[in-house]
């Protein structure tokens, strides 16, 4: 940071060509999410604006929250960003290892793929 090379952006803002930060209210009064251009479209990392799949899919907060309202909110504004409501991943859920391909198979459960579709 003290040597210039960090940049902080307040609210959305394109970083480079198909890479975006989204302003994502609730969790936390700053969050950001990011957005890429793949070959399946959109893919949202949420980040801490919903940590599990079943924060979003169900409803269901995390119980640590600045405003509630703010946090459904940001689903919804996470959903509209993806190309479609799969993809959309959430920061903390060990789902994601089973629901995305590893990239190759010595990498099964430790990486994956997001620029695929996941697992039904």
């Amino acid at each position: 940071m003290y040597q210039g090379r960090v940049t902080f952006h307040d609210g959305d803002a394109e970083i480079a060509p198909g890479l975006t930060v989204h302003h994502i209210g609730g969790h936390t009064l700053g969050l950001q999410s990011v957005r890429v251009w793949t070959r399946v479209g959109w893919v949202v990392l949420a980040s801490d604006a919903s940590h599990y799949y079943a924060n979003m899919e169900e409803g269901r907060p995390f119980p640590i929250v600045v405003d509630i309202a703010k946090m459904a909110d940001g689903w919804r504004k996470l959903r509209a960003l993806a190309s479609a409501p799969q993809h959309v991943v959430p920061g903390h859920d060990p789902l994601v290892m089973h629901r995305y391909r590893a990239p190759r198979p010595d990498l099964e459960g430790i990486a994956v793929r997001l620029d695929d579709e996941p697992r039904a």
